[in-house]
């Protein structure tokens, strides 16, 4: 069977997670929404025979085509062994099923966190009819950070304005923030994909980040760009910071690139 090129630009962008240290053993996940014109030429679209019921219903979804990182596999291995790692999966009629169109091979599993990435594709759908992708990894100082600065999400997201000049132009909207919660649940999707009527990028605190776009690439980079804040931080904060973006800066950029901010964080 030829290369899928969809499968090819997810291997090679989980790798490229792994080789950054965002992505440990099996953490991290992604999904991605296909168009049946683009996978076609590569599978068969009846399928393979293989269904896996889904915990939740997602009637939303029903028809649409996915292609999701597998259930305790590890992003190193995506690149050597795409089929082993990863599968393409169509949601059922009745949303209530997932049925295998290619990979998951040895009884492989779509990831635990499937419920998260699902609700969240359904809030950001409704929103914006672009949206393709959600991801989480483990980005290490958006970890870190957790740790030693307040988790109230408008204090979290001025901080990660003023760390890095791009910042408010490529995450306007700021970062939500979510309590500590059990992963691999509906409990936690349900929450992160409340915030994603709004926001792009959820902080699970201790935990890592999950973020969503309209490509591979968007969505990487936006987590790039919020992980960069973070380790500018972290590198600054143990020397006490002495200066920062001020809040009047940041709404002249705002202003200058044509974005709006989040309401509330910046003082007038």
């Amino acid at each position: 069977m030829a290369e899928i090129p969809a499968v090819r630009e997810m291997a090679e962008i989980a790798y490229q997670m792994w080789t950054l240290g965002w992505d440990e053993r099996n953490g991290g996940n992604i999904s991605r929404i296909l168009e049946e014109a683009e996978i076609a030429p590569y599978v068969n679209l009846r399928g393979t025979g293989r269904t896996i019921a889904l915990s939740f219903p997602v009637p939303e979804l029903a028809g649409k085509l996915f292609l999701v990182t597998g259930s305790g596999k590890y992003f190193r291995n995506i690149i050597s062994d795409p089929a082993a790692n990863l599968g393409v999966i169509r949601v059922t009629t009745d949303g209530g099923h997932v049925e295998v169109l290619w990979g998951f091979e040895g009884n492989a599993q779509p990831t635990s966190e499937l419920a998260s990435h699902f609700m969240s594709h359904i809030e950001r759908l409704n929103v914006d009819r672009g949206h393709r992708v959600v991801m989480h990894t483990h980005a290490t100082h958006v970890i870190a950070m957790t740790f030693v600065h307040d988790l109230d999400e408008k204090k979290f997201t001025k901080t990660l304005w003023q760390m890095c000049t791009e910042c408010i132009v490529v995450f306007p909207e700021g970062v939500g923030m979510l309590p500590w919660m059990v992963p691999g649940g509906a409990e936690i999707g349900r929450k992160t994909a409340g915030k994603m009527r709004g926001q792009r990028v959820v902080v699970w605190p201790h935990h890592g980040i999950f973020a969503t776009g309209s490509t591979i690439d968007e969505t990487f980079g936006l987590i790039e760009t919020v992980e960069k804040a973070a380790r500018i931080y972290m590198l600054a904060a143990g020397h006490g910071i002495k200066q920062a973006i001020a809040d009047r800066e940041l709404s002249e950029l705002a202003e200058a690139f044509g974005v709006t901010p989040a309401p509330g964080i910046l003082r007038a």
